[in-house]
This record gives structure tokens, sequence and C-alpha cells, in this order.
């Protein structure tokens, strides 16, 4: 039930492993939350074939299980891996952090120290920090129940080095604000994308729009995909699932894996034994601007002091995509608010945005973008198995072991499998474990 990241993970594996799956998807197309459309919204002009993404959505070398997925699909070589982060501060100052010739966990050192936008007694902070990680994340007991910012203000960082360096990488890797993220997230992303490997940190970002990324063509085994047919009912008896219901009409199988959204899943199963106000989302706005000339050739760049974190190069340096995570700020603004905002700040890295015209916008409001990655809510996340005897569950907000990324969608959609799998008494691993 479900035709995003975590559907699609399940689907391939059992698919793989010689199961016979029925997927259902609301929409006409998978990807889920991963999606892209035309930009005129399917109306008739001359732009309507060019698609744009909801969303910028990246990945790091570290999300082994989506990389795997994506092999599966046969489309890894639609992703283009980046081995530099440009961070600009306003007035248009660079600095570069790339990796060196020493070895991980000192393999950033060198451009560390260079960068412009941090002063000694910030990376000296920074350094302490980061040293600690490894050592606490093994020992200690409380991560899932303090915030990031607890944490940061426990050991002493600066608010320099907290907004300019933790806020910026942080808010953007897991969509929350540090005041309200889990220490335990905070720490996964910068020990498995920073610290573990020496590669680890690399960006991916598609090669092209995500609605061609999900090849469901490239299949493996025997996997049917029902487009525009999502669930309407969830039928129990007997301590399993009998029967799911569609506008085709009733459906039944041997197993079912719900991959659908927690807020989506409650209205089909209220009773189901999980404690649903404690998930709550965070949004996420994506802004593309289009121009009438390049204002830069920089494929991306961190964007510092401001609302807009991050910038990507979408093509030729004239369409441009801005990206704000936890943007609740921004979900109540006007859209032509947002568009002057993001455009007046963009002028403050790219001074050329003063000299361009703006041909066009579009601004994208996720406001479900992913759930709230909240301290607190790691023990509360359900597992795949259910009381349920045949009925599964996926999706990002389920107990995947990383946080609301496509990764953590990916890994419940292989933990799902594996308990299919099990259950049926043909048990396989799928899952592939993390880099460290």
């Amino acid at each position: 039930m479900g035709g995003g990241l975590a559907g699609l993970a399940a689907a391939a594996a059992l698919g793989s492993a010689g199961f016979e799956v029925d997927l259902y998807e609301t929409r006409a197309f998978p990807g889920g939350r991963a999606t892209s459309w035309p930009v005129g919204g399917g109306t008739a002009s001359e732009n309507e074939t060019e698609m744009i993404d909801n969303c910028q959505h990246v990945l790091l070398r570290c999300c082994v299980n989506l990389l795997d997925l994506y092999r599966r699909l046969g489309v890894e070589k639609k992703i283009r891996f980046y081995p530099e982060f440009c961070f600009i501060e306003p007035g248009g100052c660079r600095s570069v952090m790339k990796r060196g010739v020493l070895p991980a966990p000192a393999h950033m050192l060198g451009s560390f120290l260079t960068l412009n936008f941090l002063g000694w007694a910030d990376k000296l902070a920074i350094a302490r920090a980061m040293h600690a990680i490894p050592g606490e994340l093994r020992t200690r007991k409380d991560l899932d129940r303090i915030s990031m910012l607890d944490w940061l203000r426990e050991k002493g960082q600066t608010e320099r080095a907290i907004e300019r360096y933790w806020r910026q990488v942080l808010v953007s890797a897991i969509n929350e604000d540090l005041d309200r993220m889990a220490a335990a997230h905070g720490f996964q992303v910068f020990w498995l994308g920073m610290i573990a490997r020496a590669d680890s940190y690399e960006m991916g970002i598609p090669a092209v729009p995500l609605r061609d990324l999900y090849d469901v063509g490239a299949m493996p085994g025997r996997v049917r995909i029902h487009y525009r047919t999502g669930v309407t009912g969830i039928e129990e008896a007997d301590g399993e699932v009998s029967a799911m219901q569609t506008p085709a009409g009733a459906v039944r199988a041997d197993y079912y894996v719900s991959c659908l959204p927690f807020e989506r899943l409650q209205g089909l199963l209220p009773a189901l034994p999980v404690e649903w106000s404690a998930f709550e989302h965070s949004p996420i706005t994506g802004i593309h601007l289009w121009f009438d000339r390049s204002i830069t050739d920089l494929p991306h760049a961190v964007l510092l002091d401001r609302t807009i974190q991050w910038f990507f190069n979408k093509s030729e340096g004239r369409y441009v995509q801005l990206v704000v995570s936890a943007s609740r700020r921004l979900t109540a603004m006007p859209r032509q608010e947002i568009i002057d905002m993001a455009v007046r700040e963009l002028a403050e890295f790219f001074p050329l945005v003063k000299e361009a015209r703006l041909e066009k916008a579009q601004v994208i409001k996720e406001v479900r973008a992913t759930f709230s990655a909240k301290p607190g809510l790691e023990a509360l996340r359900p597992v795949a198995a259910t009381h349920l005897r045949n009925f599964f569950l996926a999706g990002d907000w389920t107990r995947s072991g990383w946080p609301a990324t496509m990764e953590g969608a990916v890994r419940s959609g292989y933990l799902a499998a594996e308990a299919v799998s099990a259950a049926a008494g043909r048990p396989e691993a799928f899952l592939l474990p993390d880099i460290a």
C-alpha cells in the first residue's frame, strides 16, 4: 500500500525473492513525496513539458540502502556525486569544505581549518564536539531524550558555530530545528556522513527529474503496479487482515504491507497500537526561480545567515532551486512574499541577480514533508511486524534506524520485506548494514 520509496523498496526486495507483488498507489506515478510534475501544472503552455521536482532531494554516499535500491532499478548512473561543499556568506565570500590527504576521521581537517565563515574559537569548539561524537554515540543512553541543541550547549559551542555550522548541516539533513531534534539523529548524521569514512559526505544529486528516476519498469520479479488505485479500507478478521478495499473493489492477499504515511494509516486502522498523537509533521519549502540570464556557475551552495539554506543550479545558472527546511515560518506566508524574499536574499550571495530579470517562479510548500524527529519519539516508532499476523508496516516514520530521509524510507521497506519473508517461512536478508 503506497508507491513511495518505502513501497518501491519493499516491492523490489520481495519481487527479487520470488514473491508475487501488487503495489497500489493513489497517484499516476511512483515516488511519493520524491516526485516532480510539469511547470504549468498540466495546463496548456509552452512550458508544460518542463518537469520540476517538488523539492531538491539529495543523498550521501553513506545512504547504502538507497543506493542499493537505485542499483535494483538500474538508475544508479543517474546520480551525480559532488566532493565539495561551498558555503557562501552574505556579500559573496566563499569557503569550500572537501576531503584532503589525511585518512578518516581527519580527512576534512585541512579544508575545515580554512573556512572563512568561522573563527578560531568556533573551530576549536566544533573540533572538540566532533571528537566527542564517536565515544558518546556508544556510551550515552540519553541521546534520544535530549535535543541536539541541548547537547551543543553542553559541549560549549559558540553561537557562530551553532548557527553557521551545526544548524546549516543538520536542519537540512533532518528537516527539523536543533531545539526540536533528538540528539541521536544529529549524532547519526555526523558520524555516518562526516566522520566514519572519507568519502561518505559526498552529496549525490539526481541528474534527471525525480519522476524519471524511479524506473519501475526495471522492477525485479513479478511486481505489478496499480496507479490511481488508493487504499480506501482495511478489513480485519481472526487476528489478521482479510482484505483491503480499493476503488476497483476488494483485494485479498497472503500478506499486506502498509507503506502509507502515519496520518493516512491512522484513518484506515485507528485501533492499531501506535501512539498516533506523538507524530507530527515538519515542512519543507522549495522555491523555483527562472531568470533571463545566468546568475552563477556554481552547482550548489550552502547560504549562510538568511532564510534560504541551500541553492541548487538546475539549468545553466538560469533556473535555480532554493530550499528551506523546517520551514514553519513560511507555511502561512503568501507566495509573492516568499518569492520577493528569495530574490532579495539570493542577490546578497550572487550579485548578478540584481542585473537579471525574473521570468517566472514557483513555490512548493510540502507541509507534510517528513515527521518531526523530536526527542523521545524513537521508542514510539513502530517496527515492521504488527499484532496482525499478515500485516506489516514500512515508511520513514517507522523504526528504520534512521530519521525521516530517503535512506530511512528504503530501510523501512527492506525491513518490512524481511518480516514478510520470515512470516512466509522463506527468510531473506535485504537490509544492508550502515558503513560503520
